[in-house]
């Protein structure tokens, strides 16, 4: 650890013990902490850093829970790493295929890492990035079962021979990847951001490097950003995409034993909250797969605006990125408006069904309207609407200039609610007044 890195004043006992002794970060008292502590005669480059942590540790407890307090991180590692609940899934797939240990190439600020090793499971984690290998050290320290290794994950192959065929098995070793995807060589935006990387060429490791080692016939999983388009996505793995509570987090491919039997697609829907636990990381699931390929028609015919009546439902973000919706509404007994847009409806019957699955959200249809800002503009004064959600799919609408249109002058707490959807079926553009369905 170079005494340039962002982490080297807390990693002496002396910052270690400055930071842990820390309250909960709070923005507005940040700056009178920062100089009763320089007051108090700690140097001002370990308060800066351990505020600097204080402040990661708070951001952190979304994906880390308590285990945050006493992590170290990075901004850019945080952005990419792992939620918890969701690395234990990663974890689970490892564990339930018969693996025993785990090279996770690019091991980020070490979330799988940890929920592969709290599983039992031996892990060498590796990390190219010095600051960033030197936090995983530390948020591994627990966890005598992990050990972290500061190279490339292209030196790392190389040194061990995992193109070879067979030789990870030989080894026994599941692989686990989790490219960076930002160009830290490319400086930082003027919101300290890193430029993000689209190219999975440009990744580190690159995608390539995931084809060659899944050849061998190595258990493998990488985890890239959920708009991977699908036509990088390489044949002969299972592609799935997960959502933890309403946000799709990423898609990850599985390759060799890791992969499920006949499944080529695969939408994981995660929730956190309200639900009765259906796993031991403490989430509900719900899942929807299909064995077809990416390029798969979708089945049944798009009814347009005479099947725009009932229940309105948007799926979820991981079953449009599957491109699943259709097989969605199939499972649902919906009917498909338009092949090109991902809402669905079912009969107003159909209440129970739209309210108790996590995949959709659901909304009762009250009126349809064409879509004219001059007739929407009466409809929200006919109704003394003063508070508007719009939502659209498939149509060249900014939510946020349309609400000023229909609004006026009006403020937003004034009068009633209301939500719109603007979308396009076929060659037809409308405006669907609906309710939000309550969520069982």
């Amino acid at each position: 650890m170079t005494e340039t890195s962002p982490l080297a004043p807390v990693l002496t006992p002396d910052g270690w013990e400055l930071l842990n002794s820390l309250p909960v970060y709070d923005d507005a008292a940040s700056m009178t902490l920062n100089q009763r502590l320089r007051d108090a005669g700690h140097d001002a480059e370990l308060v800066a850093a351990a505020l600097t942590q204080s402040r990661l540790r708070r951001d952190a407890r979304a994906k880390f829970g308590d285990f945050a307090e006493r992590m170290l991180f990075t901004h850019d590692g945080l952005q990419q790493s792992t939620r918890l609940p969701v690395a234990a899934r990663h974890a689970r797939r490892f564990r339930d295929a018969g693996v025993t240990s785990v090279a996770d190439l690019g091991c980020g600020l070490g979330a799988d890492a940890m929920a592969a090793a709290a599983l039992g499971l031996d892990v060498v984690a590796v990390e190219s990035d010095e600051t960033t290998a030197a936090a995983a050290t530390m948020n591994l320290a627990a966890f005598p079962e992990a050990r972290v290794e500061h190279t490339v994950a292209e030196d790392f192959v190389a040194a061990r021979r995992l193109l070879d065929p067979g030789r990870a098995g030989s080894l026994g070793w599941g692989l686990w990847l989790d490219p960076a995807r930002r160009d830290v060589d490319a400086g930082r935006s003027a919101g300290g951001r890193t430029r993000r990387l689209w190219d999975p060429e440009t990744f580190s490791p690159p995608l390539s490097l995931v084809t060659e080692l899944a050849a061998t016939g190595a258990p493998l999983g990488v985890k890239l950003g959920p708009g991977l388009p699908h036509e990088l996505i390489p044949a002969d793995c299972e592609a799935e995409w997960v959502s933890l509570d309403g946000q799709v987090v990423e898609v990850v491919l599985w390759f060799n034993a890791l992969a499920r039997p006949g499944v080529r697609r695969a939408a994981t829907v995660l929730r956190t909250a309200g639900h009765q636990s259906t796993d031991d990381a403490g989430l509900a699931v719900e899942e929807l797969t299909s064995g077809e390929d990416f390029t798969a028609a979708p089945e049944g015919e798009a009814v347009g605006v005479a099947g725009l009546t009932g229940l309105l439902c948007e799926p979820d973000g991981a079953v449009i990125r599957a491109g699943l919706v259709a097989d969605l509404a199939e499972r649902l007994g919906g009917r498909m408006l338009d092949e090109h847009i991902a809402y669905f409806c079912l009969d107003a019957e159909e209440t129970e069904a739209a309210a108790s699955t996590a995949t959709v959200r659901a909304y009762r249809v009250v009126e349809v309207l064409d879509f004219s800002v001059k007739r929407l503009k009466r409809w929200v004064a006919e109704h003394g609407v003063g508070r508007l959600e719009i939502k659209k799919r498939g149509v060249d609408v900014v939510p946020e200039q349309l609400r000023t249109q229909l609004l006026g002058g009006r403020k937003k707490r004034d009068g009633a609610a209301a939500t719109l959807v603007i979308t396009r079926l076929g060659e037809d553009r409308v405006a669907a007044v609906v309710e939000p369905l309550p969520r069982r």
